[in-house]
């Protein structure tokens, strides 16, 4: 279970409620999520590393169901990428294909500027941090809030922001190389994608949708909800996911 931004392995609580009969359930804090440790934020290749490391320790044998949200889906997705072969399946939640073509052809220009607007400022949060640290995380904060967020402000700090320094400025090697989630899930790798529809932007492009709900083996379920799927309707989303990961076990596939 990997997390994103601004949360920590919190946000499952949940979901490990509703699967630990049954599933074992595997999360960690993402670097520079972690408060009261020093802030070590890791490049893509490092953060798969890291992943590969502890799938490796949890299930050495048997491959894994990811369960990723938000910045956690593009790392996750990397390394479903990178080591296809330790890992069974993916369930993604709120973030599809953003780095393609058809997703920055399916937005307006008013939606280009509200992301952009959001991930910059962030992003210069991040780079305001090791100098004005109280001023970075009251711009953290504030955004949080403003995208809905209901974490308690005293959790979101600046040092989460690296991400968003990653996609603009090419922080810690940035996001080249990074392979297309759209030649990952669907084609080659069973996938439940969850989204929520309540929000002035999707993360995915209806193109990229539509392919993945047509795929053998996954399945596409939007819910009534902002970004934070698994917070806002937390029985409707662990239901979907429980009966998702219930059916592969009863067809025999690795979970």
């Amino acid at each position: 279970m990997l997390h994103g931004w601004p949360d920590s392995p919190a946000l499952w609580d949940s979901s490990v409620a509703a699967l630990k009969a049954g599933y074992r359930c595997v999360r960690f804090h993402l670097p520079g999520h972690q408060l009261g440790k020093p802030s070590q934020p890791l490049s893509v290749v490092d953060t798969t590393d890291l992943i590969r490391t502890i799938v490796d320790t949890v299930s050495p044998v048997q491959p894994v169901t990811l369960l990723l949200h938000d910045w956690g889906c593009l790392f996750g997705y990397e390394f479903a990428a990178r080591h296809p072969h330790r890992v069974a399946r993916v369930i993604g939640v709120d973030i599809g294909d953003t780095g393609s073509d058809g997703y920055l052809a399916s937005l307006g220009a008013r939606q280009k500027l509200m992301i952009a607007g959001y991930q910059w400022w962030l992003a210069t949060a991040w780079r305001l941090g090791p100098w004005a640290p109280a001023l970075a995380n009251r711009m953290t904060r504030f955004m949080a809030r403003a995208l809905g967020c209901r974490n308690d402000p005293e959790r979101v700090v600046w040092q989460m922001n690296y991400p968003y320094a990653m996609q603009w400025w090419g922080a810690l090697g940035g996001l080249r190389g990074v392979l297309p989630v759209e030649r990952l899930l669907g084609e080659h790798m069973p996938a439940l994608y969850l989204y929520g529809r309540c929000k002035p932007f999707m993360f995915h492009s209806p193109g990229w949708l539509e392919q993945l709900a047509r795929s053998p083996g996954c399945a596409v379920h939007a819910l009534e909800t902002g970004h934070w799927v698994m917070g806002h309707k937390p029985a409707e989303f662990n239901a979907i996911v429980r009966a998702w990961l219930d059916q592969a076990t009863r067809t025999g596939t690795a979970v």
